[in-house]
């Protein structure tokens, strides 16, 4: 379990992400319907008193997923060195770490891992480490005994630079560094540019930092937390590591996914104990399910709320906004937006409301609608306790429909229809006998046109 230490976070979120070829800032695309930067920190605020976020010129919508925490811009991308600079009058006292916000699965375990190897054992500097599968064009960290079963750090070496056996090395530099505050703003102040790219790079803070003869130690951890995400296809192996950290954790909490691979779900999904979720359902942001609710196939929720006991599904949709209470049903093809569906009351078939409320026990036939959109504006349907509303219904909103009311099969419902009353809002049919069969026949004599 970790626990918040007076420390201060650096996250570094001023990358364009070129490679993604997006107008959207790196830091802000979605892993399990939440921005990276949001994940990393949430992992931060786990661990460290303080977090800042550095962001480059177009920092608007980066600041309103940072806050409440800083944000410092980096007005000339010069170099993750630079970068961090930025934030140094920020840095406080004690230790400061620096991230990427492009490395958003690492876990407040490993966070504060990393500060404690800081602060044991004389360390001045430590960083975070992997052995990937792959270990491809990750700097290397080229280490040497210290007398105590482990190894200190002498200089991270990239691979563009590395000799063959260098690039043997199955030992990877995650990026991130993590030293008191004094002697970071220091180390990074001695950061030059004299490179390739004429960029002030941070992993040159080891080398510094070893040529004072100061101790640098690593902290391991699984590659599929530190993986940076600099591709559309690295997005997607993210993803895909996440929603098996999620599925996992729903099932360890009580929850039956039937087919776990094809449910995908949210940072944020609350799955209560004894849920059933079956195939191909999907969870976007804001929604929490009951305990004993059953979730069927091809549903799709978000921003919704469901009760215990409930049913959804097959082929539900619910929106931003819908309340599901205990016991109640929405079936197949039944769309809920802004709706509070009561206990008990069932929607099963082919219905779009939007806008209402429903109260318990109430039945809503097949084909239903709430047409609460007049073109301009919204308007709400309140629908009462025992209430029966035929197939085939349209209720245009605003009106309302009083407990235990009756509405008949095909109905244009206009006006609110009282407590106990029955409405019929349909043309009145009229039969003429024999008249179909003349209709059939004039309609046979007619010349036939040809098919466009």
């Amino acid at each position: 379990m970790s626990r918040r230490v007076d420390a201060t976070a650096i996250l570094l979120a001023a990358g364009l992400g070129t490679r993604m070829k997006s107008t959207r800032p790196k830091a802000l695309h979605p892993i399990a319907g939440r921005p990276m930067l949001r994940h990393l920190l949430d992992s931060c605020n786990a661990v460290f008193e303080r977090v800042v976020v550095v962001a480059g010129p177009e920092a608007g919508a980066l600041e309103a997923v940072a806050a409440p925490h800083p944000v410092v811009v980096q007005r000339d991308r010069l170099g993750t060195a630079h970068a961090a600079l930025q934030a140094a009058e920020l840095f406080g006292t004690g230790d400061v770490a620096v991230l990427y916000a492009d490395n958003p699965l690492i876990s407040p375990d490993t966070l504060s891992r990393l500060v404690a190897c800081r602060r044991q054992d004389g360390t001045a500097l430590a960083l975070l480490a992997m052995r990937p599968r792959d270990p491809a064009r990750y700097g290397r960290l080229v280490t040497e005994p210290d007398g105590a079963g482990g190894g200190t750090v002498r200089r991270v070496v990239e691979w563009a630079d590395a000799t063959t056996e260098e690039r043997a090395i199955g030992l990877c530099n995650a990026g991130v560094l993590c030293a008191d505050a004094d002697d970071f703003a220091r180390w990074l102040r001695q950061v030059r540019n004299d490179n390739a790219k004429g960029e002030y790079y941070l992993t040159d803070v080891v080398a510094i930092a070893a040529a004072e003869r100061a101790v640098v130690r690593h902290v391991e951890a699984p590659e599929e937390e530190l993986r940076g995400i600099n591709s559309r296809a690295e997005l997607a192996e993210a993803e895909a590591a996440v929603q098996r950290r999620l599925r996992l954790r729903a099932m360890e909490n009580g929850a039956t996914l039937l087919a776990p691979d094809t449910v995908f779900l949210c940072a944020d999904t609350v799955l209560g104990p004894d849920v059933t979720v079956h195939q191909n359902v999907v969870f976007g942001p804001g929604v929490t399910v009951g305990a004993g609710s059953e979730i069927r196939a091809f549903s799709h929720l978000e921003g919704a709320t469901v009760g215990e006991g409930a049913l959804v599904g097959p082929y539900a949709r619910l929106r931003p906004g819908t309340v599901v209470e205990d016991a109640a049903h929405v079936g197949n093809f039944v769309e809920l937006k802004a709706t509070r569906l009561g206990r008990g009351a069932k929607a099963n078939h082919l219905a779009y409301l939007g806008d209402a409320a429903i109260g318990p026990g109430s039945n809503i036939g097949a084909g239903t609608i709430t047409c609460n959109y007049d073109g301009t504006s919204k308007h709400r349907t309140a629908i009462g306790t025992d209430v029966f509303v035929g197939s085939n219904a349209t209720l245009v909103a605003p009106v309302s429909l009083g407990d235990r009311a009756f509405v008949a099969a095909g109905s244009t419902i206009t006006d609110a229809v009282p407590a106990d009353a029955l409405a019929f809002g349909r043309a009145r049919q009229d039969t003429k006998p024999g008249r179909g069969a003349t209709l059939r026949a004039t309609l046979r004599a007619r010349p036939k046109r040809e098919k466009d």
